[in-house]
């Protein structure tokens, strides 16, 4: 018996980061289902899955929504394990959640330690830009730290929507493109594995 068409789609993994109520779970049910929850608190991570369309193929996308407070680092450290891709939200409107991001970046290095930092999918996203009056960190300051991190900055907002597809599009084609060098790797690998075989066979042949 066949698998369901929707099993045989590419999967992208991403978590969500940030400490709590800067808005994670607003971005994540604003693209799940096109609404705006302003007073949603998560006790507990929540998974949403969704097929979606990219670049014209369809694929499937895992988020995991992190409560952003989670009692045991041992759990935290698995949710980091399991994601292929992150968006690393912060709130514009304050400063402490900004200098939190660090931390998470640290935590999700520390964890992906077989990975470079340039081969781990990942956003730094500021959120509730429909709050510009109330901003506390500036645009500026946000980018020079995506810059050092050589990561892109996006600055989204539950609320009106804006950017909220964005994030999560891009996020998913930096997942598929390193998916696609990891596989380039591999077949490579392979590839030198049978040559140097060959090489050791025809050695044999000739002693």
């Amino acid at each position: 018996m066949s698998k369901p068409k929707s099993q045989q789609l590419p999967l992208h993994k991403v978590i969500m980061v940030g400490s709590g109520g800067v808005g994670k779970s607003a971005l994540t049910l604003q693209f799940m289902y096109d609404e705006f929850v302003e007073d949603y608190e998560p006790t507990k991570a929540d998974s949403y899955r969704k097929k979606v369309t990219v670049d014209g193929e369809e694929v499937q996308i895992d988020i995991l929504d992190t409560a952003g407070q989670e009692d045991y680092a041992a759990i935290r450290d698995n949710y980091f394990r399991s994601g292929e891709g992150f968006l690393c939200v912060f709130s514009i409107t304050e400063q402490e959640s900004f200098a939190t991001t660090t931390e998470f970046r640290e935590q999700i290095l520390r964890v992906k330690h077989d990975k470079t930092d340039d081969q781990i999918p990942f956003l730094l996203v500021g959120n509730k830009s429909d709050l510009a009056d109330k901003r506390q960190v500036s645009e500026e300051e946000a980018s020079e730290r995506a810059k050092t991190w050589n990561v892109p900055y996006v600055e989204t907002s539950a609320k009106t929507r804006e950017n909220v597809d964005k994030v999560f599009y891009d996020l998913m084609r930096k997942i598929r493109d390193q998916k696609a060098l990891e596989t380039q790797k591999q077949n490579g690998k392979k590839g030198k594995n049978k040559t140097s075989e060959g090489r050791r066979k025809r050695k044999c042949i000739i002693l």
